[in-house]
């Protein structure tokens, strides 16, 4: 009997240290966005794909126009009346990061469609509407 309440108490202890939060917040080093369906009309301005370090991925990623310029949507499910993200960022300091290098990837897009059409001869035209400096 004593060896089945050894083992059993050790995965206990291996579950609670794998739940104690780490000293300090450690934030993704690698954010890899890719732009998808870059759209020139209505509320949702473009589609995105992320991942994470190269070991998570969210798909579903939206930028959105806003009364106070683009932002990004989450991946949501609906629940009763409202809406829910699906995943999210945890603290502020990782929902700057994350917002910043999604909206940086979206940016960069649209410099590079606008580069094709010149190249293509076609007078340039803004994708997205209003520039991103007014977030």
């Amino acid at each position: 009997m004593n060896k089945t309440q050894t083992k059993a108490a050790a995965p206990r202890e291996e579950q609670a240290q794998a739940q104690s939060p780490p000293s300090a917040p450690q934030y993704p080093t690698n954010i890899s966005v890719k732009i998808h369906s870059v759209r020139s009309e209505g509320s949702t301005l473009a589609n995105a794909s992320v991942d994470l370090n190269g070991v998570f991925a969210i798909r579903g990623v939206k930028i959105m126009q806003g009364k106070n310029g683009p932002f990004v949507s989450m991946p949501s499910y609906k629940a009763g009346n409202e809406y829910r993200d699906v995943c999210f960022p945890c603290t502020k300091e990782f929902r700057e990061q994350f917002q910043s290098a999604v909206l940086g990837a979206y940016q960069q897009q649209l410099g590079q469609i606008a580069q094709r059409q010149q190249e293509q001869g076609q007078p340039s035209q803004e994708m997205a509407g209003p520039s991103m400096q007014q977030m």
